[in-house]
């Protein structure tokens, strides 16, 4: 990339120069929005301060659920009309994609002889007991969801206003001087504008993956025999195989660029994008390349999900795309509802609407290990609390203008001359926060670089997620053998090696 002038990134001076008379105090009063994974970790690794420790710094996290889990915590989904919204995507048969030594916390690890790739009750059950060791119940008020959240100039804080789910009682307000934005990322579902589909919804022969639980959930999945499943993604691969090998339905799988396969027994018929929902009676679809599909019962959307930070309004956050290409960046926060666009390590906005330093987003990115990532980002996020002059303003910009433009190469390099220039930014939106493969450990150690954490990602976390697939795939082996729960018997009880022994035996 070309040489950057630093006067052209951004558009207004950040506010990080505008600093209130109480931040010469060091107390400060942190929000912690959701509990779950990124929650807790937000809230152990804020204890761990030594000013926290001190009672100089004060937490309080606010969930709207009953207890922690986020994502990890069922939730019953009853209603299959689509108006209500599970809690959760959290579906039966859910086990981890990630071997649990890699998935979890540096902090803690998971109980010697877990199954290598554990159902998500055991998820549950470590985030359970990693809340209890490190005594974080006690700063979560649950039932209570942040409905507000706006900074107000005049008292250089942010002014929260939160209201108990189930109560009359008035909204309460309270203000902080750091907000921590750690409600996850799959509450509010993406549906395909593919033509079509909106009457294959109306006519309750199609619906989210979020709404599913089991082959007999939703209930009109039960009598239908032939499922088409779109989506590519860890969820419609399992939801997919679930419902031809358990409930030995026969299921079109349609994924983006993929080519037709079918397999021997013809009860998995692979296909490319859907280009059409046709007739809602014949259950006729057409893929995109010109071949039909007849007979189809109920479809399955495992379409993804937005980004929803529905507590959060103008000026502090506009929903839509920035209005122009950076450089240079632009003065405010945009949640395009692929990306939330700009953050600094995608983590804090540089804008001029928020102070540099007073709000951070943890989690945002994908295709990640997600729990020792969001320790990493809070690590990050506290260096930056207690001393906000570790991030360089003018050096973030500059990389996230430079990441702007490698993004935007490769993106028109793949898909010219068929991406349409209003295309663009939904093409770069949908691959700004993914850190595939190593750029999710290299990021991990920048962040612990940055925050003064010398602990670097062991080499056999790398090795092991990077054969995660042929690993995942030995495991279900031995389960369908019968053999995993002698190959974990008391692995663990001597530490991580015998984990990473084990996973090379697999391998």
């Amino acid at each position: 990339m070309d040489h950057i002038d630093p006067e052209r990134i951004v558009r207004a001076e950040p506010e990080s120069t505008n600093v209130n008379q109480d931040d010469a105090s060091p107390r400060r009063d942190v929000c912690v929005i959701g509990a779950g994974p990124s929650g807790l970790a937000a809230l152990k690794v804020l204890r761990d301060h030594p000013l926290f420790q001190q009672r100089i710094w004060n937490v309080v996290a606010y969930e709207a659920r009953e207890s922690i889990g986020g994502i990890w915590l069922p939730s019953n989904s009853t209603d299959d009309t689509g108006k209500e919204v599970p809690a959760t995507p959290l579906y039966d048969a859910l086990t981890t994609n990630l071997p649990h030594p890699v998935m979890a916390y540096t902090s803690l690890s998971f109980p010697p002889s877990t199954p290598l790739f554990p159902p998500a009750s055991t998820v549950l059950k470590y985030l359970e007991t990693y809340a209890e060791m490190f005594d974080l119940i006690q700063h979560i008020q649950f039932r209570t969801r942040v409905v507000d959240a706006s900074w107000d100039a005049s008292r250089g804080k942010w002014r929260v206003r939160v209201r108990r789910v189930g109560s009359e009682e008035e909204d309460e307000e309270e203000y902080f001087d750091l907000l921590v934005v750690a409600n996850g990322h799959y509450a509010k579902p993406r549906y395909p504008s593919t033509p079509g589909v909106q009457q294959w919804l109306d006519a309750g022969k199609a619906s989210h993956s979020v709404y599913y639980r089991n082959p007999s959930h939703p209930s009109a999945l039960a009598t239908a025999q032939t499922v088409l499943v779109i989506g590519g993604g860890p969820s419609g691969l399992d939801i997919s195989s679930e419902l031809r090998v358990s409930a030995h339905k026969r299921v079109v799988h349609s994924v983006s660029n993929g080519a037709n396969e079918d397999s021997e027994d013809g009860r998995m018929r692979r296909r490319g994008r859907v280009k059409a929902f046709l007739d809602v009676e014949s259950g006729e679809v057409e893929f995109e390349d010109g071949t039909r599909e007849k007979g189809i019962e109920y479809c399955v959307l495992a379409t993804g999900y937005q980004h929803d930070l529905p507590f959060l309004h103008e000026p502090e956050l506009h929903v839509g795309f920035p209005p122009a290409e950076p450089p240079p960046l632009p003065s405010g926060l945009y949640n395009s509802t692929y990306h939330v666009f700009p953050l600094a390590k995608h983590i804090f906005p540089i804008v001029s609407t928020i102070p540099v330093g007073k709000m951070a987003f943890l989690g945002v990115p994908w295709r990640v290990v997600p729990f020792p990532l969001v320790e990493a980002q809070m690590q990050a996020v506290v260096s930056v609390l207690e001393s906000p002059e570790r991030l360089d303003v003018m050096r973030e910009a500059v990389d996230i203008v430079s990441r702007y433009e490698d993004i935007r190469a490769s993106v028109l390099k793949q898909q010219q001359p068929s991406l349409p220039a209003s295309a663009l930014p939904v093409a770069i939106g949908k691959v700004w926060h993914m850190l595939e493969e190593e750029k999710q450990f290299d990021y991990r150690d920048g962040l612990g670089e940055f925050a003064g954490v010398h602990e670097r990602v062991p080499g056999w976390v790398r090795e092991m997620y990077g054969a995660k697939g042929v690993l995942r795939e030995e495991w279900r082996s031995l389960e369908r053998a019968g053999e995993a729960g002698s190959w974990i018997r008391g692995v663990g009880e001597g530490g991580e090696g015998g984990w990473v022994e084990l996973m090379r035996r697999l391998l």
